[in-house]
């Protein structure tokens, strides 16, 4: 749609409505999106790090699926008002905290994806690295060797970006098929070497009692939810592109739970094979292979998980991010700009430390942020279907002075409501009788700041 004299503060040309007729996104390419976002080392280190935990593959493989399929509510009810009106999540988050208020939830996003970034690069410039010295050994003497690796990487990235969202398209459309093949291929040559199927997966879980399992089930299971919190805020960034409702709403049925799964199994797999071939389950893909003096295996493998990282880092951790800092000055701040932001920072959060073991990995970084982003979903939710009901005026969302105006740009009752919720998510860090609200961190904040802006807001 044309807006009429939009804001300058408020409006490019990135965080515009898409008009009706250049949404061309179709069931396939929001399968194909999820496939390639959810093909990654971090989700086959989601999975091998249950195992490492002491989990079995079936308790492993339905945590995630569980985690999934929950996430998905969230997602699809997010997903709604960026296929109907065309537009972003930094300006559909305008209609909850106002058109200056919007930023603290836009900027809290990015942070996230700014850290998401550094380990998916991180791991990039690891597998980089790891091929280099298996194809060429002497490159293992190379002076910073895994630096230069990280930052060749991060120009990578930093390129794709550059060249706008079709790009990423492209890449999602090509990447996904191949990616998953690899997997597969993978998945059974190393089965293959451990025995077959049946000694991989005839590991019992090492949980002794129920109450042992559930201790490290409940926070596993919000790290899992806690992974893609972050999408299921700015999945709009996506479907402000597709077709029509129900293209979006079945893409990601279809692809998001079944890719997660399938990709997982994949890494339980090979890391209860990495347990009988080595004696000890590795969860780091990357060090895996580097076991393996197979060059051409290492070879086709790696560069399987440098496009499968690539694909992931772009979509789900560059976007958004770039639209979140262009919607803090629009006039100065472009999607590329707010792309090269979003690389700098990510490299500032030294995702090296995020990575130091499965229990950083998940206790701390999914379950941590996943009590930031739970409360911003309970209320863009709650705003747009029990206030609104699925009605918003999107002349009003580009100008001061309209309906999402509130106090001087900010609605306080959402900031308070966003408060209390992450409050009560991160307290069982500081409290240990009340740790349980730390381990249901997304599930904590996304209720409190639902229904503490809910009650605020019908006190009008």
């Amino acid at each position: 749609m044309e807006l009429r004299n939009p804001d300058p503060g408020l409006y490019n040309h990135d965080l515009a409505p898409i008009p009706t007729e250049k949404r061309s996104w179709g069931i396939y390419n929001y399968v194909s999106l999820w496939v390639a976002m959810s093909v990654c080392i971090p989700t086959y280190m989601l999975a091998s790090g249950l195992i490492a935990g002491g989990m079995s593959w079936s308790q492993s493989i339905g945590t995630i699926l569980l985690g999934n399929l929950i996430v998905l509510i969230p997602m699809l009810l997010n997903a709604h008002a960026g296929a109907k009106y065309g537009i972003p999540f930094p300006v559909l988050v305008r209609a909850s905290f106002g058109v200056r208020g919007a930023n603290v939830p836009a900027v809290l996003r990015a942070l996230v994806a700014c850290g998401w970034f550094g380990i998916q690069t991180w791991i990039g410039g690891q597998a980089i690295y790891t091929m280099l010295q298996i194809l060429w050994p002497a490159s293992a003497q190379l002076p910073g060797g895994v630096w230069i690796c990280f930052f060749s990487f991060w120009a990578l990235n930093m390129l794709v970006i550059w060249r706008g969202i079709e790009t990423i398209k492209v890449l999602e459309g090509i990447g996904a098929p191949f990616m998953l093949v690899v997997g597969l291929l993978l998945l059974f040559w190393i089965t293959n070497k451990a025995g077959g199927f049946g000694p991989v997966l005839s590991t019992p879980s090492k949980f002794k009692t129920t109450a042992d399992f559930i201790r490290f089930f409940i926070p596993s299971l919000t790290g899992m939810v806690g992974f893609w919190a972050t999408v299921a805020l700015n999945i709009p960034d996506f479907t402000r592109y597709a077709k029509s409702q129900k293209v979006q709403m079945m893409g990601q049925a279809l692809g998001l739970p079944a890719a997660m799964t399938l990709y997982s199994f994949i890494g339980v797999a090979v890391t209860s094979a990495s347990a009988v071939l080595f004696g000890e389950p590795i969860w780091d893909p990357v060090i895996l292979l580097s076991r393996f003096n197979q060059p051409v295996i290492a070879f086709i493998a790696l560069i399987a998980l440098l496009l499968a990282t690539l694909n992931t880092n772009v979509a789900a951790n560059v976007v958004s991010p770039s639209n979140d800092f262009s919607n803090l000055k629009p006039s100065l701040i472009s999607f590329r700009t707010g792309g090269l932001i979003t690389g700098v920072l990510g490299i500032a959060m030294m995702p090296w430390k995020l990575l130091s073991d499965f229990s950083s990995y998940i206790f701390g970084w999914l379950v941590g942020y996943s009590g930031l982003l739970g409360p911003i979903a309970g209320i863009m939710i709650t705003d747009y279907f029990l206030v609104r009901g699925r009605q918003l005026d999107v002349e009003d969302l580009y100008r001061r002075g309209g309906q999402y105006e509130y106090s001087n740009g900010v609605n306080w009752k959402a900031i308070f409501a966003l408060g209390a919720g992450i409050v009560l998510a991160l307290i069982g860090l500081v409290l240990p009788p009340v740790r349980w609200l730390y381990d249901y961190a997304w599930f904590v904040g996304f209720a409190v700041s639902g229904i503490v802006y809910l009650v605020l807001m019908r006190r009008e």
